[in-house]
């Protein structure tokens, strides 16, 4: 990567981050149709699985942070939200 557009890609990624790291309301996507992302009970693969959710659930963000270079973001389930847990902040979009 030349000098010049690693800048931009590191303000690039700033810019990602600080959108997934604010709080409010996302869905999960991507996941896949016969698969779901796994609502962790800590930030990182290490944690027990609580539940899997399926594309297209609504949940509240908390907050994110990155452990050993992934985004993590604590939600809680829009419709339950004393479920709480961790899931991967690349399998979620604002609505």
């Amino acid at each position: 990567m030349s000098r010049t557009a690693f800048p931009a890609f590191l303000a690039l990624i700033l810019v990602v981050g600080c959108n997934v790291g604010s709080g409010g309301r996302v869905i999960v996507k991507g996941a896949g149709p016969d698969d779901l992302l796994k609502l962790r009970s800590g930030p990182g693969l290490n944690h027990r699985v609580i539940v899997g959710l399926p594309d297209g659930t609504e949940l509240n963000r908390r907050g994110c942070r990155t452990e050993r270079g992934q985004t993590w973001c604590h939600v809680s389930l829009a419709d339950s939200p004393g479920v709480t847990g961790y899931v991967s902040a690349d399998y979620l979009a604002v609505f």
